[in-house]
């Protein structure tokens, strides 16, 4: 009895993962909304591909990739410019292309089948939100053939799909920020208003202190570990205009006409934007390609995944400290990304969001009917773009991809790894181009007192 209850149960999980997202709703979670569960399922795959990544770089998995073929014959070396580097320490980047490869591929084609899907009533909404067993197949099927594409330019060329797609991303993750920033404030203040108006006054106090002195401090070390009195020109310009556009986007975040037109812009905003400009400074810092004014420069050499520096010969870990944020912060986002619903008109614009009539007359009378239920509330309108949802998976792809291989740029030629001064513009660019979006949310109403701008 008990063998046919099993068999009947699993008969069961694979129909349900066979059929649609309510099915993957266990019993002790609350009623959601179809849409949400939709988007927490694709945003695991992602997880998993990540996950998979990570195992495949760890250094004691390269000596099993060193198996496979189309990658590095058996016993070859390269030469290096510390000595004979085996090929073999080049198969963890390598994974990690292929296998970001694939989960690019799998959600391009996702944003390609999903295209003008106006609501759950298009027959391509069921491919959307459910037959589970099928898409984990079609993503191991692709992550399968991407190991088995060869060598020639693939690694070069797909670097530099990496570095545009994670600058996307980069922009999406800004965005989010400056959402959640003005949010933030606005709810904090108008808990204020409503009473207690010292606790919540002094809690924006503190985070707002609190943000704006570790960014300071990083200011500072960025001094003190990435320039050198008489060297290191490129890196002071950089700290120095970062630190500049940071106190300028303060002072115009407290300006009269600016308060007058936003009430709730302030100093907290500023201060999260302050601190993520400094973290991408940090970032970008780390890829200087000059081992005297970058210490933490690194090159890969043979065995165990280690790395050396240029000089010293002093031994450290293949993930820097910047990547170990980066892949924190990608995972908040991302995270963030699949359950958001922001309540701001122009975010919602901005992030091709949605309001569907189901989300505006209130919850569906479906979530009434029994607890623990997924209800369906896109039947008179999507409430997110699904292209674009799978196209910022596609992008969040790209920039883990990167951000495990510490934006490192594969020279095919010599068989070398280099840290290029592309990656350093791109993420030096993008903070830049997030400052100019923060005040832009700032100075649009001042602008264009006409418009709407919630």
């Amino acid at each position: 009895m008990g063998a046919c209850l099993g068999v009947c149960s699993l008969l069961s999980c694979v129909s349900c993962l066979c059929g649609s997202a309510p099915c993957l709703l266990c019993g002790c979670c609350p009623s959601t909304k179809n849409s949400t569960i939709t988007r927490l399922s694709f945003t695991l795959f992602l997880f998993l591909g990540t996950l998979v990544s990570i195992i495949m770089i760890i250094p004691g998995v390269e000596a099993k990739l060193y198996q496979l073929p189309g990658f590095c014959a058996e016993g070859s070396s390269l030469p290096g410019t510390q000595g004979v580097v085996n090929c073999k320490s080049f198969l963890g980047h390598k994974s990690v292309y292929r296998m970001c490869f694939a989960t690019a591929a799998f959600f391009f084609l996702f944003a390609l089948v999903m295209i003008c899907v106006r609501s759950s009533k298009d027959p391509r909404a069921a491919i959307q939100n459910g037959f589970w067993f099928f898409k984990f197949l079609i993503l191991i099927g692709i992550t399968v053939g991407a190991f088995y594409i060869p060598d020639g330019p693939f690694t070069s060329v797909w670097f530099y799909f990496g570095v545009v797609g994670s600058f996307l991303f980069i922009l999406i993750q800004l965005i989010l920020l400056i959402d959640f920033a003005h949010s933030w404030s606005q709810i904090w203040l108008r808990n204020a208003d409503d009473g207690n108006s010292k606790s919540w006054y002094a809690g924006l106090f503190i985070f707002t202190f609190v943000f704006y002195a570790v960014s300071i401090a990083a200011v500072v070390l960025l001094y003190v570990y990435y320039t050198k009195p008489d060297s290191c020109l490129e890196n002071k310009i950089l700290i120095s205009l970062n630190l500049i556009f940071c106190v300028a986007v303060s002072v115009i975040s407290i300006l009269p006409k600016v308060q007058d037109a936003q009430p709730h812009s302030g100093l907290l905003q500023a201060s999260i934007i302050t601190l993520y400009t400094m973290y991408v400074t940090w970032s970008a810092l780390a890829n200087v390609p000059n081992k005297y004014c970058n210490p933490t420069l690194l090159v890969r050499t043979e065995g165990n995944g280690t790395t050396v520096g240029h000089a010293g010969g002093e031994t450290t870990q293949w993930w820097d400290a910047p990547s170990i944020v980066g892949l924190v912060i990608f995972l908040l986002c991302t995270f963030f990304i699949s359950i958001r619903s922001s309540d701001h008109a122009q975010v919602n614009k901005m992030m091709l969001t949605e309001e569907s009539p189901a989300m505006l007359g209130g919850s569906n009378s479906t979530a009434d009917e029994g607890v623990h239920r997924a209800y369906d509330n896109e039947e008179d309108g999507v409430t997110y773009n699904y292209t674009f949802f799978h196209i910022c998976l596609l992008l969040a792809s790209l920039y883990i991809m990167m951000t495990l291989t510490n934006w490192y740029r594969p020279d095919e030629q010599h068989q070398l790894l280099t840290s290029p001064w592309t990656a350093v513009w791109v993420k030096i660019s993008s903070s830049w181009v997030g400052l100019l979006l923060y005040v832009w949310t700032l100075v649009a109403p001042v602008v264009f007192p006409d418009r709407d701008f919630s």
